[in-house]
This record gives C-alpha cells, structure tokens and sequence, in this order.
C-alpha cells in the first residue's frame, strides 16, 4: 500500500509543527550540555542550562530559525490543502494510519493536547471503527441491536479501539454473540494521566447511557492494560460526582492491567535518575522525560489526581498512591497472562513479559493495597503474553463463563 494512502493534509501539518518543537527542545539539550562542559571545574552550574557570548548568540539563531521555517512550512501547507489527498471525509482513516497515532499519542499525548496539536487524539465512543455521535437517533442507527446489555471494552497504552481484534478474534464480537451484548468500543488518548482520561470517560458515560435507545439493566466494562486502570478511575470519579451510570455496571474484567504498575516504566525511570546524577550526562535525561503522564502513571498506577498534583513525576520518590480499592457492589474480574515455568521466580516476576502476576491479580505485600479479587474471580493463562490476552483462545472461554 502507498503511504498517500494513509497521510492526511492535516498529518503533514501537525507533524511539520511536532518536528519544528522536537528541533527547538533538542537545540536545548545541545546547549545545556555545552553549559555544562565548558563551566569553570569547581565552580557551580548555571541553573538556566544556557551559554552566554558568541556561543549564546548561535543557540538563539538556532531557535529562532527554527521558529521561523516551522511557521512558513505550517503556512505552506494551509495552502496546499485543496490539493493534498486525505482529507475527505468519506474515506475512513486506514487501520495503520490508526495505529502509528495511537503509538505517538501514547508515547508523546500529552504534549500534543498541551499544544492543540492534530494528532492528539480526542476521546469518543466508536463502533466498527467509526464514531459515535451521542444522540438517541444516531446510536439507533450506527447500533441497530443495542439491547439492555451494554459493553465497554477499554484499549491499552499505544493502542487503539481497532486493536480489539486480534488474529482474527475480537472479544467484543464474541460476547455479543455469546452473552447478548452490544459492545461499544472507547478510542482515547492514553498519553494523558490515567485520571484525566477517567474523569473524562465517566462524563461521557453518562450522557451514553441517558442517549441509548432502549432502558440499560447491565453493563460490563471491559479494560485490556491501561485500559483497566482508566475504567476503575472513571467508577471512583463517576460515584464521587453523583453520576447515575456506576449503579449500573455490575461487573467489570481487567485483562492484563497494571494495578501496581509495570517494571518497565520504573525501569525508565531508574535511568532517568542514573543520567541526572552524572553532571555532563544530566541534560541527556531530558531524553527520557519525553514520555507521557500517561506512562508514567504505569510506574505504580496512578488513577487519582491527588497522587501526582503538585508533584514532579520524574522525581525519586515512594508510592504516592492513595489506596483505591475495587469498587463496592461490583464483580469484579482479573486475567493475567504468565510467559514462564508455573511457579517460577521468573514467571511472577515477569508475568505477561509487560506486566508482573502480582500486579495483574492486584496482590500487594500492604494489605491495604490489595485489591482482594476473589479466588474464582481470577484466571491465569500459561504461555499466554500481554497482547495474547486479546485473542488466546483461554481468554475468550474464561470471559464467556464470568460473563455469559
């Protein structure tokens, strides 16, 4: 397939702005680095990071040139838009386009919601791909089956609603079949903090269900990864703010989700504090502080605003986490995936290769932690990775017995 394919005009725009602000941030780093290296030995750092004289002067061009060609080609490109394919709205995005911008806004969301940027992508409910509009009609026509069962599946970080299927299985088709659902897929920018996306969700919840075609009696929601953290955040938020969908969702499944966070992020963050401890490498760590709020909640599971308001999350630090445990009046369900022998060290510490057993069943040495799902209420599956979850065989029986 060509790439015309898959680019939009406004692609080309939003990335000509992203590379003009990577340009600009990069030309920083350069700087602080040469601030740091040619300081007098002994005396202490300049805190602005920036050179001064001749070498100051060239640094400014830099930025400023930068400022100016990334201005022109935004320019350019606003009038080239009558003849730049991608645009129409007849034709949908392709599922690669999809993907590469699911990827960026869950490495990179945050800052491209900070700076209005194109590419991040706003939250919506979507069927078969395509948005839901909101309103009684339009839900009748885009879901021509809703019935009284309705199910949310939640996507993970990097991912998006398309995603669900998966060599050829998607747990959301099969439910409907199986248990009679009309599943309804969330599409979101997981680069976000997961309570951001939270809150978010359990506003536009309540005005799906007060909009669906035919009286709600159940509700499942469904999260894959993040995705799981973002429904248990959007409960708490939604009963806090006295929405009326919670009485509904009477059970909720968590595939793979990090409720006690994910090595890897924490691993990213020892390598933050390993490069800002080293005076010349201290700049480079700018480099790893490029990643979303979105993944850094991973480090222990942020679902709350008061566990990283007011705080530097690339700090040394201690679990913030205030204790949510899992919603009252809710079943409750959790499936880990197990890449290692049974029993092995290796097979809980590396759970699913992302996401540690512990972490996935909600256990935690702090009782007060715990997350205390019930013993037939949680599932492991050997040999089965994180993004196996979406179509292991074992998944889809283990969801048709807890749900159907």
């Amino acid at each position: 397939m060509s790439s015309s394919k898959h680019l939009h005009h406004s692609d080309l725009r939003a990335a000509a702005r992203l590379a003009t602000e990577a340009t600009a941030g990069l030309t920083d780093l350069v700087e602080a680095m040469h601030a740091g290296i040619a300081r007098v030995p002994g005396l202490p750092a300049s805190g602005s990071g920036r050179t001064t004289g001749l070498t100051g002067l060239v640094y400014r061009s830099v930025r400023g040139v930068t400022r100016l060609v990334g201005g022109s080609v935004d320019g350019l490109l606003s009038l080239l838009q009558p003849v730049l394919q991608g645009d129409a709205p007849s034709a949908p995005p392709s599922a690669e386009r999809e993907a590469v911008i699911a990827a960026l806004n869950g490495v990179l969301g945050d800052h491209l919601a900070a700076t209005q940027n194109p590419l991040a992508t706003p939250m919506a409910f979507r069927v078969k791909g395509a948005p839901l509009v909101i309103e009684r009609a339009a839900i009748a026509e885009a879901v021509p089956d809703a019935g009284a069962q309705l199910l949310l599946l939640l996507h993970g970080l990097c991912m998006n609603d398309r995603q669900w299927l998966r060599e050829g299985q998607d747990h959301g088709r099969m439910l409907a079949v199986a248990g009679g659902f009309s599943p309804v897929y969330l599409h979101c920018n997981t680069g976000l903090h997961i309570s951001i996306n939270g809150r978010a969700l359990a506003q536009q919840m309540e005005a799906l269900v007060d909009a669906w075609p035919h009286a709600l009696q159940r509700i499942v929601l469904l999260g894959h990864s993040m995705g799981g953290l973002i429904a248990r955040s959007a409960v708490h938020q939604a009963r806090a703010a006295g929405h009326r969908w919670p009485a509904l969702v009477k059970q909720m499944v968590f595939l793979g989700t990090p409720h006690h966070g994910a090595p890897l992020e924490r691993a990213g963050h020892g390598v933050d504090l390993l490069l800002a401890a080293a005076p010349y490498a201290r700049p480079l760590a700018r480099l790893g502080q490029v990643r979303s709020a979105g993944i850094t909640d991973l480090r222990h599971g942020l679902l709350l605003d008061e566990d990283w308001a007011g705080r530097d999350r690339f700090a040394r630090g201690a679990d913030p986490r205030h204790p949510l445990p899992l919603p009252e009046g809710i079943e409750c369900f959790a499936a880990a995936g197990s890449v290692g022998e049974p029993g092995s060290l290796t097979d809980r510490l590396l759970g699913d290769g992302l996401v540690p057993l512990d972490s996935a069943l909600g256990r935690h040495a702090d009782a007060v932690r715990t997350l205390r799902f019930a013993d037939d209420h949680q599932w492991i599956g050997s040999g089965v990775g994180h993004l196996q979850l979406l179509s292991d065989p074992g998944v889809s029986a283990q969801l048709r017995a807890w749900l159907c």
